[in-house]
């Protein structure tokens, strides 16, 4: 897995694993232990995100920009870039220098496909093998790895190309943001209802297309933080317990009052950042304990 630093001129600084080129430097160097600036030299970026071996980034005019493993399609190039080294030995053609993703679509219930034009993309979503990405007239696209319907579209199969889930161009329209998670996708909505496609446990049932969280719809989670997830086992959930799962949504009470603008999460942690602009969010984080690294 490869780190990523934006700093205020848009350029991009890669670091870790780049076996697949997912460090964006032209090669596929093994490993790359200092942070170095990616072989770039498009419009200013604006969000960077990264899969399990390849990466994505957004440019300040609403382009897309993918390298590394295009496996499942992930890169969103129309190919897994798969070829036979040998008759028994497959590989991959990498992406190893970002490359513009250059076509939407939207495909019909028979099987029609039309390109979808004027696309501007203004925040996207990588899990660990998919992306799901939203565009400036609130539409979502996802494509990648299908399995346990994680991209939405009601069926299991591999996208390469991102494509419109139909789901909320019809029923929900409007999405205002898009969390991705290694084999499920969340959306938020205009009217800040909570959307789950794919599969969150490693067994039962996989949500085949975005389906509501009910559990969510009578829970205001603008000044406080909400968490579930199965086998919270290093206190990740952050409710103060360490218990064997957590399927249904709690509030985090120590951040009762904080103004939360992002969370992040890892395999077992997570992280959150707070506007400490904002007074009542600054009082409360007065009283927190400070640790200085």
């Amino acid at each position: 897995m490869c780190v990523r630093v934006c700093v205020d001129t848009g350029a991009v600084f890669a670091c870790g694993d780049n076996k697949s080129g997912q460090c964006g430097l032209g090669n596929t160097t093994p490993q790359v232990l200092k942070p170095t600036r990616i072989r770039y030299s498009g419009a200013p970026i604006v969000k960077v995100g990264c899969g399990a071996e390849f990466s994505m980034i957004l440019d300040c005019n609403g382009s897309l920009h993918s390298f590394g493993l295009p496996e499942y399609g992930q890169l969103g190039h129309n190919t897994d870039g798969k070829y036979f080294v040998t008759s028994t030995k497959l590989s991959y053609h990498f992406e190893t220098v970002p490359k513009h993703i250059a076509l939407f679509f939207e495909k019909s219930k028979e099987g029609h496909v039309t390109p979808v034009k004027d696309v501007v993309i203004v925040d996207f979503s990588c899990g660990n093998n998919h992306t799901v990405a939203i565009d400036s007239k609130k539409r979502a696209y996802s494509w990648g790895f299908g399995g346990f319907g994680r991209l939405g579209h009601a069926e299991q199969r591999d996208e390469s190309v991102p494509r419109l889930i139909k789901y909320f161009d019809s029923q929900a329209r409007g999405v205002r943001s898009v969390h991705c998670g290694a084999t499920y996708s969340l959306a938020v909505n205009e009217h800040r209802a909570l959307f789950l496609f794919g599969q969150t446990k490693r067994t039962g049932e996989a949500n085949m297309y975005p389906k509501p969280v009910q559990d969510l719809s009578v829970i205001a989670a603008d000044d406080t933080l909400i968490a579930w997830g199965v086998s919270p086992t290093y206190g990740e959930l952050g409710t103060g317990e360490i218990t064997k799962s957590s399927a249904r949504p709690k509030e985090v009470t120590r951040m009762e009052g904080v103004l939360v603008t992002q969370v992040a999460m890892g395999y077992s942690h997570t992280l959150l950042l707070a506007d400490d602009t904002d007074q009542p969010t600054r009082q409360k984080l007065d009283t927190m304990p400070t640790f200085t690294p």
